[in-house]
């Protein structure tokens, strides 16, 4: 989609982090810009700060749970009421636990899958139609590194992610198939500073987190803090990146770009079909 100007941009997560840096790009490049996240209150800031960079940009806020379809389904109702058009999807929402996968509660694979995977899936299925009948549009989902390689102690992040990344390639064959005008990215970045670490702060009450601080759980939260906050691309250029990607219809994004690195020794451990490949490690 090459003209951004003047269309609309649909963003879950746009409370915080990443979603708040694709809107005030998106808003830059003159669309219109509907958030949606269960984080009212960032939403808020992030319809000010559109405010304050941006002259005469409509940005409307919902109220959302994307783990939920008719949540999704009332969102995309209301975005067309409001705006008549959808022309850029953006799958962002994300939330994150840690520890090593014996440890997980149901109630953390429900919370990160419902948000990370199915948030996607659901976003598809209440837009995409919208955009088959308008005739045009694109899809931007957000899986991440750990879509291709996958560190100790993040399963089901790692899971949902590898999820998004499989989910991204389909229905990108899926609208080939369907020889429809509809573009798809899937952005995979690595770490980055995003309030993602701390996304406990939204975690429904009936999902609450009750898995034990055990020592290992501790150690990898403390290294995922760490990691993020020490990010070296922020979030605003990763966000500039992909509104380029849609642009030029590019399909696979990866802002850091060491990450193809490890997914070809990840490919070379493949091929030679004897001991795990540790993304860590690189090996």
């Amino acid at each position: 989609m090459k003209v951004l100007r003047d269309r609309v941009a649909v963003i879950t997560g746009g409370g915080s982090g990443l979603g708040r840096e694709l809107a005030l790009e998106c808003a830059r490049r003159g669309m219109s810009v509907a958030l949606g996240d269960v984080d009212e209150a960032g939403m808020e800031e992030t319809r000010h700060r559109i405010q304050a960079a941006t002259q005469g940009v409509a940005c409307a806020t919902y109220a959302l749970d994307v783990s939920r379809l008719p949540s999704m389904e009332a969102f995309a109702d209301a975005v067309m009421t409001r705006f008549g058009a959808v022309h850029v999807l953006f799958n962002n929402a994300g939330v994150a636990v840690n520890g090593p996968l014996w440890e997980y509660t149901v109630a953390d694979w429900q919370w990160v899958l419902g948000v990370n995977l199915y948030g996607v899936a659901w976003g598809i299925k209440a837009f995409v139609p919208r955009m088959l009948t308008q005739g045009e549009g694109h899809v931007v989902n957000t899986a991440s590194a750990a879509g291709w390689v996958n560190a100790p102690g993040s399963g089901i992040y790692n899971t949902s992610k590898c999820g998004v990344v499989a989910m991204s390639e389909t229905l990108a064959l899926d609208l080939r198939d369907a020889q429809a005008t509809i573009g798809v990215t899937v952005v995979s970045p690595a770490f980055f500073p995003t309030p993602i670490a701390n996304s406990g702060r939204n975690r429904p009450v009936e999902l609450a987190d009750t898995a034990p601080m055990s020592e290992a759980r501790r150690r990898r939260s403390d290294e995922l803090q760490y990691a993020v906050a020490h990010g070296r691309i922020p979030a605003d250029t990763i966000a500039s990146v992909t509104l380029d990607a849609v642009q030029a219809d590019q399909f696979y994004v990866f802002p850091h770009r060491a990450i193809k690195d490890l997914v070809r020794a990840r490919a070379e451990a493949v091929q030679e079909e004897q001991t795990v490949f540790d993304t860590l490690a690189g090996r």
